[in-house]
């Protein structure tokens, strides 16, 4: 039966689509997560991209930072003397297509703490240790490490803390043997001493006692940074702070340096590591 024909002329019909109340809340709050997530995408994307094309050489005086600079930069190692004042270049990576910028800042005491300034800009931290003296001048390589160490665990949970390897320079200097090479004896000492000497300073620190080195305000500050995971003495492999990578390096001053990797003889480049590490930085 048509009812359509009762209705008199003219006469409208509406229809009523009841929606629940929660149905329109669950809606509103999915799409205010959704919100939020992209939001968050963009800011961290944004962040990103801002920052992340600078690294920064560090390390005690005369350790070769300047050499490495001009080595990666000008594919060509000048004599070089300490320096008193920041350096920096563009490094172009043909492998990963990208240019960083290298930042060497000075290792004297006065104005080492200038690493502090490119923190927030740094992807990583290339820390620069002579381990052909590293037997003799142990304790203050140490305390230079243990500023950076304790800066990066001081910063921000929303900072991304900048990758940090430990340069082995120098090791050209090594005598190698039949089982070891030079590269490898260079990083097995820097890595043995540093480690006493950062126990030192971890154990100094826990039983209250002023640590060698540390001006009175540094110490009183209770500088911490050497915490590890485990319950015996520092090890690198244990530190809380994050992954840190070993390796060992060497440059001829006054020899020109290639300007790309030989893949098939990359011994033959002292810089070969450290290139293959800067392609690696995310």
């Amino acid at each position: 039966m048509d009812y359509s024909s009762r209705r008199p002329p003219g006469t409208k019909v509406v229809f009523s689509i009841s929606v629940p109340v929660t149905y329109l809340v669950y809606s509103a709050a999915l799409g205010l997560a959704i919100l939020l997530v992209v939001v968050s995408v963009w800011l961290a994307r944004k962040r990103s991209a801002k920052r992340g094309d600078t690294v920064i050489l560090a390390g005690c005086p005369d350790a070769g930072k300047t050499a490495i600079l001009t080595s990666l930069a000008y594919q060509q190692t000048l004599p070089t003397h300490a320096s008193m004042q920041t350096n920096t270049s563009l490094v172009a990576l043909p492998l990963s297509h990208k240019t960083l910028r290298l930042i060497d800042v000075p290792g004297h005491p006065r104005i080492r703490g200038q690493i502090q300034d490119h923190l927030p800009n740094a992807k990583g931290i290339a820390f620069v240790v002579d381990a052909s003296t590293v037997s003799r001048n142990g304790a203050a390589v140490a305390e230079h490490l243990h500023l950076i160490m304790h800066a990066l665990t001081s910063l921000p949970p929303s900072h991304n803390t900048p990758s940090l390897i430990i340069v082995a320079h120098k090791s050209d200097l090594l005598k190698s043997t039949a089982n070891v090479s030079a590269e490898q004896l260079a990083i097995n000492r820097v890595r043995t001493i540093l480690e006493r000497e950062l126990e030192k300073r971890r154990a100094s620190h826990a039983n209250g006692v002023a640590v060698e080195g540390l001006g009175a305000e540094e110490a009183e500050s209770e500088m911490g940074g050497l915490e590890c995971t485990g319950n015996g003495e520092f090890k690198f492999a244990e530190w809380e702070g994050g992954e840190i990578t070993f390796i060992g390096t060497s440059v001829g001053v006054g020899k020109a340096a290639p300007a790309t990797v030989d893949e098939k003889h990359p011994e033959s480049d002292g810089l070969s590591p450290l290139r293959e590490w800067l392609e690696d930085l995310p």
